[in-house]
């Protein structure tokens, strides 16, 4: 099986934009490309998938166990090149030791790892970088280097030179400096493709560019060194629900794992998407789903859209069982005010919402569920998730229903998350259905009960 991790020396060293343009050159040959993202982004994986016309799976050591991880690369990667994007730098990880990090993951996927450096105001000092990534854990098969924003024919002279000179480390790439292979940033990524009308044209430059500056064809090579991944692939059985979801697709909110959606599906669950900028009512559904995304970007044509927004009111008072995280909680709310600017939302959450400058919950999060959680039978279930939101709830009334007590992270106000209405659950935190937290299991039971 051909995987590989593209991993980096740091964060913002470019190697979004390179495994963009490496899945979709190697597509553009007629190869069968797979990607996969370490990590709970949602950002990636949408360009990801625009890149290899494939689903993005997320690869994971918060929300799922090791042969979880194994399982979803196995699964997904049949006949396939697998590109495995790494987050952050190649040590970096929640945990001291390392054992969550890029390299772990590397390690425990037995995949060899292609570096991608970035070399602006460097040129001798990228050969002790890599000497020492190199000794730092020798088990770490570093497999070939990217050199990353290189400032011209002379500044890559200087740099094979020295890597040549010093390293046995394979240069795979001299990528220059370009700005079309900018893409625009907001907040700590990227921003999500959905929001972007050219987003295919700028993936086929990015790949025009990448074909002729990386080497395609030993980075094939390398991605067949890797080793087979045992797991246990166990037959799993699909309780089967006749019923249908809607769920909110476009401009706004687009932030699905990729294998949950999946898991709706092998449940028989018929996933409406919808478009709450320009669809004038939500679609006939059992229930409602609404993930995350960025509606303050959006939120003027949300607020005008006022039929779908009181259809979505009509939904929530009748009954029907919702779930909304974070850019879904915020379209429920009464309003969002952004850059001196408030529009109404749909008002079925009474609180309002309000944009800060810095992020107000970033990272993973630990949720317990308590008594009032509509889904869970048994209490006090550990909920793994993550978070990351620049804005918060105000004017929440006394009496507030939560699902969540916060054991890590912030959610709705520090202390709870999950707010509880009727039958909706909405949450500012992101959970994935995983052995350890069957969500959707849970959920499809409690729609099933209201149908």
């Amino acid at each position: 099986m051909a995987h590989l991790l593209l991993s980096a020396a740091n964060k913002s060293s470019g190697k979004t934009v390179l495994s963009i343009g490496i899945c979709a050159a190697l597509r553009e040959q007629g190869h069968t490309v797979q990607s996969f993202k370490k990590g709970p982004d949602y950002i990636d994986p949408m360009w990801l998938t625009k890149a290899t016309k494939r689903s993005c799976y997320n690869l994971d050591f918060w929300t799922q166990s090791e042969d979880e991880i194994k399982s979803t690369l196995n699964a997904n990667s049949q006949d396939a090149i697998s590109i495995i994007e790494g987050n952050k730098g190649l040590h970096d990880g929640l945990a001291a030791d390392g054992s969550n990090s890029n390299a772990a993951l590397a390690k425990l996927l037995g995949a060899p790892v292609i570096l991608v450096l970035d070399t602006r105001g460097t040129i001798r000092g990228v050969a002790p970088l890599l000497l020492g990534y190199q000794q730092f854990d020798p088990a770490v098969n570093i497999a070939g280097v990217i050199l990353n924003f290189v400032g011209g024919e002379r500044h890559a002279a200087k740099l094979r030179a020295v890597i040549e000179r010093y390293t046995d480390i394979p240069i795979l790439g001299i990528v220059q400096r370009s700005k079309e292979l900018e893409l625009v940033e907001r907040y700590l990524g990227l921003m999500p493709c959905n929001e972007d009308n050219a987003a295919d044209l700028k993936i086929t430059r990015i790949a025009e560019i990448i074909a002729r500056q990386v080497d395609l064809e030993t980075i094939i090579a390398i991605a067949n060194t890797a080793s087979n991944i045992q797991s246990d692939d166990k037959q799993k059985t699909f309780k089967r629900y006749d019923l249908k979801i809607a769920y909110a697709n476009d401009e706004a909110f687009g932030f699905y794992y990729a294998d949950d959606l999946d898991t709706f599906r092998q449940h028989g669950v018929q996933l409406i998407p919808f478009d709450t900028l320009h669809d004038q009512e939500l679609p006939d559904a059992d229930a409602l789903f609404i993930g995350g995304g960025f509606p303050e970007k959006r939120m003027h044509k949300l607020a005008e859209n006022t039929n779908m927004k009181q259809s979505i009111r009509n939904a929530v008072e009748n009954g029907m069982p919702s779930y909304a995280e974070c850019g879904g909680l915020m379209y429920l709310s009464q309003s969002i005010k952004y850059k001196n600017q408030q529009c109404e939302m749909v008002g079925i959450i009474k609180a309002d919402i309000e944009m800060h400058e810095k992020p107000i919950g970033r990272g993973y999060t630990l949720l317990q569920s308590i008594q009032q959680h509509p889904w869970y039978t048994m209490q006090n279930t550990e909920v793994p998730g993550h978070e990351f939101h620049y804005s918060k709830l105000s004017n929440t009334p006394c009496g507030t229903k939560f699902a969540y007590q916060v054991n890590r992270g912030f959610g709705a106000n520090g202390v709870n998350d999950g707010i509880v209405y009727k039958n909706l659950l909405a949450s500012y935190a992101h959970q994935r259905n995983t052995q350890q937290n069957q969500w959707i299991s849970n959920f499809l039971e409690f729609v099933k009960s209201n149908k």
